[in-house]
């Protein structure tokens, strides 16, 4: 999540020996899914992501190659892990912050998120909870929104795999 990217990795590249191996994964938009920049919807998407996830500008795939590439490494292997989310013998990665109306899923249901909201909002009220609680809490669940439509669009995933190799 550093917002120098080529900078971050220049550093690994300088820890490494020569053919010494690099293996990461990153938080990415999809454009060649979607993931339309000059979409309202789609911004919203992601800057929701950035603001609720503390991160720098999401970036592309081909954005991390090229990071890689610019700071002394061979990408060896790159893929989206999460390339088959809809399958039918996958489980999406932002299932659970989907939520589901079952005991340990209703909390991250859209009603579940308001009952907790509604609670902290009265436990910040009554003092037990700190100043500022509540904020956090509407951060929270709107990042949380924000993570499921991305994965449901297929506009956004976590998990952007890489293997490069010190040259």
């Amino acid at each position: 999540h550093s917002p120098d990217r080529v900078k971050c990795f220049s550093g690994v590249n300088r820890a490494l020996k020569k053919g010494g191996m690099f293996v990461g994964v990153e938080w990415i938009v999809l454009p060649e899914r979607g993931f339309d920049k000059n979409n309202k919807d789609h911004l919203r998407i992601k800057e929701g992501i950035e603001v609720g996830n503390g991160l720098p500008t999401l970036a592309t795939a081909k954005d991390i190659i090229a990071a890689l590439e610019k700071s002394g490494f061979e990408v060896l292997d790159s893929f989206d892990a999460n390339r088959n989310v809809h399958s039918e013998y996958e489980v999406p990665w932002y299932d659970t912050l989907n939520g589901s109306f079952t005991l340990s899923g209703f909390r991250m249901t859209r009603l579940g998120r308001i009952c907790t909201h509604i609670m902290v909002s009265t436990l910040e009220f009554l003092r037990i909870a700190p100043e500022g609680t509540t904020r956090v809490s509407a951060l929270l669940n709107a990042t949380a929104i924000d993570l499921v439509d991305g994965g449901k669009d297929e506009i956004f995933t976590p998990s952007f795999f890489f293997l490069a190799r010190k040259k």
